[in-house]
């Protein structure tokens, strides 16, 4: 999961070079690809806690009808939002963005959109493989990828070895080819391991049972409506900031690439708990599903909390990666976005904890397959709480962008309160029901 925003992390290091616009551009063009995503990502959560209970009930017939029409969705999805994010370009006209950003942003987001085709489909055999809890080699992909990303990077953005100096589209070209190759290669590794490899090939993709589809539509619909609330008000936190200037919204961007570093991890341990529930759940060692879920949960904790002080010791050494210092041109717009990114981190540092909290149980949740109460949960966090504190305290009169920030903060703190509330209710109720007591 790290690996994933990794290629946006050596993308923003590698644009900031450029100047501050061709920073906000891809943030700009990364606000929508981040929606997508989310879509994307959320849905194909679906296909782990099915194969996790089917490894557990050593039912192979089920895994793999799990995986196939569970890939045949993803890949359905990956061609949709494509086609969405490029009927969506146009936005960037009337968000009240700098001129100059979106003219930078357009080009960059056409090229994006398209990988976001391999970048589901993808997903569907990394949360396939999580499910046999082969979680090894999905990471050796995504290594894999982010190895070709920066040397395609280093080679297309500033013009090496011969070839043209393509700016951000040089980017946007290393991001589409590594995450091709990350999907072949994965395959190309599961196939050729004993668990997996009768799973993933022989396929007849396009032969579908109605009631798989079903169940997978069932759990993937508001799983990625979970992440879309999510990912939703942080987008809207690159808009509002957008609204402030291109300084405030290069800032926002590197506040925003490094704590979704950290997010990453949490998201990483919520695939973990995700696969152990399911594991259980096909056992029906519901105490033993609690346990586990809650030692997970406190790992994530601690891990989070060593970032919060990171983020602390470091929120004004952090965003001088992502500027050039030693560029005279852009030094006043450099100094005020490491400035504004530094106020930021704190706000992040903060709220840490609870990011990592919300997201690893919601992961348990999908480990049961209780998905329908946390996405009404997730949309009241964000849109009902976090995002209204982000408009009104984001304004330039108000706290500007650490006012944005302040809404995200809200937002995950309450999701992270009602989604624990409603694992310890659901599991102290299996319980009770396995044991006949009341």
């Amino acid at each position: 999961m790290l690996g994933h925003t990794f290629v946006g992390f050596v993308d923003n290091i590698m644009v900031g070079q450029l100047g501050t616009a061709q920073l906000a551009a891809v943030s700009l063009g990364n606000s929508f690809i981040f929606i997508a995503m989310a879509i994307g990502i959320g849905f194909s959560t679906a296909i782990t806690p099915l194969v996790a209970e089917a490894d557990a009930e050593d039912d192979a017939v089920k895994a793999k009808s799990a995986f196939k029409h569970g890939l045949f969705l993803c890949t359905v999805l990956g061609i949709g939002l494509f086609l969405l994010v490029l009927l969506c370009k146009p936005l960037m006209y009337y968000m009240d963005q700098p001129e100059e950003v979106v003219a930078y942003a357009i080009p960059y987001l056409e090229l994006v959109a398209l990988s976001l085709f391999p970048l589901i489909v993808f997903q569907g055999f990394k949360q396939f493989a999580d499910g046999l809890s082969m979680t090894r080699y999905p990471m050796y992909a995504t290594l894999i990828g982010n190895v070709i990303n920066v040397v395609l990077n280093y080679i297309l953005i500033f013009g090496k070895f011969g070839f043209p100096e393509l700016g951000i589209v040089g980017a946007a070209y290393g991001t589409l080819i590594s995450r091709f190759v990350m999907w072949f290669y994965l395959w190309w590794l599961l196939r050729g391991k004993e668990k997996s490899k009768s799973l993933v090939t022989n396929i007849k993709l396009f032969v579908l049972n109605s009631s798989m589809i079903q169940k997978i539509l069932s759990l993937g619909f508001p799983s990625a409506m979970q992440m879309f609330f999510e990912v939703g008000i942080f987008t809207a936190a690159i808009w509002l900031s957008g609204t402030l200037g291109k300084n405030p919204q290069a800032a926002n961007q590197i506040a925003l690439n490094l704590s979704s570093m950290t997010f990453m991890v949490a998201m990483g341990m919520g695939a973990a708990v995700m696969i152990r529930v399911g594991n259980q759940k096909g056992f029906k060692q519901f105490k033993e599903l609690r346990r586990i879920a809650f030692s997970i949960f406190l790992l994530t904790a601690l891990f989070e909390g060593v970032f919060a002080i990171c983020f602390l010791l470091f929120r004004e050494e952090f965003p001088k990666l992502y500027v050039d210092m030693n560029d005279v041109t852009n030094y006043v717009d450099n100094r005020e976005v490491i400035a504004i990114a530094s106020k930021l981190l704190l706000a992040a540092a903060i709220f840490q904890i609870s990011d990592g909290i919300q997201v690893v149980v919601l992961g348990a949740l999908r480990g049961m397959q209780d998905v329908w109460i946390p996405t009404l949960i997730c949309f009241i966090s964000y849109f009902v709480i976090g995002l209204p504190v982000s408009y009104y305290l984001g304004k330039a009169d108000a706290f500007g962008s650490f006012g944005i920030w302040l809404g995200l903060l809200a937002g995950l703190s309450v999701a992270a309160i009602l989604l624990f509330l409603r694992f310890n209710y659901l599991t102290n109720k299996l319980i009770r029901i396995k044991h006949g007591t009341t």
